[in-house]
């Protein structure tokens, strides 16, 4: 179906891996598309729980963006590619009520790093290394990386890993808070399936407002404690409150509609 993308679905977790080995699954165009037509086929799938993105062999995650297709653009091509790159994937991927979590299995740099810290958390082998070169090629990270670097390692950080355009190993990247668990390569997507299985344990809606309302924390002009107590009391009207609560006091284990 896809040139460049492979999809698998498996109780309840689609899981997305980038294909392009001989280029180190660098973001492409084609793939960029490629990307944002799985994740929105995934999230509008109702058997789909929970998502996880990763890339193909034990090299890298997405080693960047193609850079031989923007190579020679103008001021106002470069603008629209990171203004429609944003929109299309990752703005949409960050924004999906389905829970996405990045497997990264290696190199994780510029848009790569990008991709994955627009997932909604993120694990990582013991060979990753992760970083935002692109000062290095004189242009800046385009696709949320200035915004969501700072937000997941704090200002500091962020600023000496864009400024130097270095890389960070994998036990560094889990001291930043960059990513959430370390293990090797051979765990890495049991790891991503045994976070996947609890958290489908839980109500899908309410997940759901929850990422809706950890994202408005985020956002200008939009008052995130506004946007939980409005969440909060949504969530009363759902069946899966109904049950959650039901099943809590009848001492049992709840079976949510995702209703």
């Amino acid at each position: 179906m896809y040139n460049n993308v492979l999809t698998s679905h498996n109780g309840g977790i689609t899981t997305i891996t980038i294909n392009r080995p001989s280029k180190l699954n660098a973001l492409n165009k084609e793939t960029i598309q490629e990307l944002h037509d799985a994740f929105d086929e995934a999230n509008k799938n109702i058997k789909t729980k929970v998502i996880i993105i990763t890339g193909s062999g034990e090299k890298a995650f997405v080693a960047g963006a193609d850079i031989s297709e923007f190579a020679n653009f103008s001021i106002d091509q470069g603008g629209q590619l990171a203004a429609k790159g944003q929109e299309l994937l990752f703005d949409f991927v960050a924004n999906l009520s389905t829970p996405v979590i990045a497997a990264v299995n290696g190199f994780a740099l510029g848009g790569g790093l990008e991709l994955a810290m627009s997932a909604h958390f993120r694990i990582a082998s013991d060979n990753a290394k992760m970083g935002l070169p692109e000062v290095s090629l004189g242009v800046i990270p385009g696709y949320g990386g200035t915004q969501r670097l700072p937000q997941l390692v704090g200002k500091g950080r962020a600023m000496e890993m864009i400024m130097t355009a270095g890389m960070v190993d994998a036990n560094q990247a889990l001291n930043y808070g960059l990513v959430n668990h370390v293990v090797s390569q051979e765990e890495l997507l049991p790891l991503a399936e045994k976070l996947a299985s609890k958290i489908m344990r839980n109500s899908s809606v309410a997940i759901g407002a929850a990422i809706n309302s950890v994202n408005a924390a985020y956002e200008d002009g939009v008052n995130g404690f506004e946007t939980e107590i409005k969440e909060f009391g949504s969530c009363f009207g759902t069946k899966d409150f109904k049950e959650g609560t039901t099943a809590f006091l009848e001492k049992r284990k709840a079976d949510f509609p995702g209703k």
